[in-house]
This record gives C-alpha cells, structure tokens and sequence, in this order.
C-alpha cells in the first residue's frame, strides 16, 4: 500500500494518502462506515459485505472495486501419507487454518459445506500459517487451510521435511460458486510443490483494491492509471503484481466498478462491470 500511495500523491493532484491498520473485512467495513476512502480487500470478502452476509451484520452500499491485483489460491494441505483424499475424509479429524472471521477461514467454512461436513465433525484449530506448518511438522493436525499467493512459503517448509499433498478441487468448485459469486477456479501448475506431478485446481479470489463509491470520478481514473502504469515499481516490492495487466485490473469478481475506473479500463477496450 506504501508504494501505491507515494504513486497516488505523485500522479494525482491534491491527493493525500495515510496508510491506517487494517485488514480486507476491517477495510471493507472502514470504507462503508467512512472511516477511510480506500483499502485493500478480497473479493469474496467485498462480495459478503455487499449482500450482508457473515461475518458483515448489514448490506454495504458504499464500497466500489477499483482494480484486482493478484489471485489468492485456497490450499487445503495434507501429509502424503495420510490416506486424506478428500475434505470428506476430514470427519474426526484435526484440521488448522487462520484466526475466526479472516477471509481464509470464511472461505474454510465453504470448502467444508461444499463436502458435507462443518467444524462440529472435527476439531479445528485457529491460528496463524507458522502455526499450522508446525502443528502439521509435530502431527498435531491433519490437514491445514491457507488462503495465499503460489508457491506459499508455509508450504514449501513443510514440504521440505515431509511429503505433502495439495487438495484438487474442480468437482465441487461450482458449488463454491453458488455460495459467493466472488470465487474463480484457479490452476496451481504442476511443479509448483515438491513431489506435485500434476495441474490442480482449487478455489480462489483475488486480492483488490476497494473505493468508497462516493470519491470523485477523475481522482479514482488516475489511481487505475498509475496502478497500471506503474506494474515495474510495484512488482519491485510484491512479487504477485509483477504481471498485472489493465484486463485483469478490470476482472469482473460481483463488486460494482467504481466508475472513474470503469472510464480508464474503457479507454483501454475493456469492458468493466
């Protein structure tokens, strides 16, 4: 955020950005009680607080999607070994992913729903990525969570003491769709992980930036154009964005486009919803 705001101060006219605490359910909620202008969210969190779905209490009317920047994969990660195929084998079982109302253990709960089991059938422990590496190293829990870019560094250490396995799941993604129209079906290529000889695909969102819908229409079109021409620097400090284009800015992912940025993906031929 540091560097997109150096970028907005510069490139924008009388814009004056301060960095606050915050993370994509606390920003969304900032944005809609006007607390701040802008923030980074996930879309399947943005989608949540536009319909007042859990955990958001009402319907979020002020919030616009200025820009997608990089897709988040959602990995539910077991020990080769463990005869673990499937979430449905998970009944009994102990499983680790993020602290409660975090974006990952939101999507948790629907990766569960979409194979017939919930929390009440195992014992889920709530913590952070190191946690989970490590209580999978110690074999204090079968299968962790993580929401992340690719290749997750919390994977990769677990990888490198243990044979692990990433989760497919194409079969059962349409139904996660059904549950936040948010969600995209990504592909974590075949030699992403040690030991991983083939394509998965798993669930994913993408991380993006949210606007109060309220904010003027041209200062919203300079932020979309220094984003997008401004990829190198940015990429410089955050891998993930390193090959942002203007087309998956634009991504439809069921939040309304602000319409200052609407106006900059137009004048590049791309049709923003």
């Amino acid at each position: 955020m540091a560097r997109s705001r150096d970028l907005w101060e510069k490139n924008i006219k009388g814009t004056a950005v301060q960095a606050l605490p915050g993370a994509g359910i606390a920003n969304v909620r900032g944005i809609e009680e006007g607390k701040a202008d802008i923030g980074f969210g996930n879309t399947i969190s943005t989608v949540d607080a536009l319909a007042g779905a859990a955990p958001f209490n009402k319907p979020h009317k002020n919030v616009c999607n200025l820009a997608s920047l990089y897709p988040q994969f959602m990995q539910a990660v077991v020990l080769a070994s463990s005869g673990i195929n499937s979430v449905k084998d998970m009944k009994g079982k102990v499983m680790a992913t993020l602290p409660r109302g975090n974006t990952t253990e939101v999507s948790a709960t629907h990766m569960l729903k979409v194979h017939g089991v919930a929390y009440k059938d195992m014992k889920v422990n709530f913590g952070s990525i190191t946690d989970a590496v490590t209580q999978m190293q110690d074999g204090q829990v079968n299968m962790m969570i993580v929401g992340t870019v690719i290749p997750a560094s919390g994977i990769m250490d677990l990888a490198a003491g243990r044979d692990v396995k990433v989760l497919d799941f194409a079969d059962v993604y349409p139904e996660m769709k059904k549950i936040n129209a948010g969600y995209t079906l990504e592909t974590i290529p075949s030699g992403t992980y040690p030991t991983q000889d083939k394509d998965i695909k798993v669930p994913g969102f993408a991380a993006h930036i949210v606007v109060s819908c309220k904010l003027p229409e041209d200062v919203v079109y300079g932020m979309a154009k220094s984003i997008a021409e401004n990829v190198p620097t940015l990429g410089s400090v955050g891998k993930a964005i390193a090959g942002l284009t203007p087309q998956y800015m634009a991504t439809d992912i069921g939040v309304p486009m602000h319409p200052g940025a609407a106006k900059f993906y137009k004048e590049k031929g791309i049709a923003a919803k």
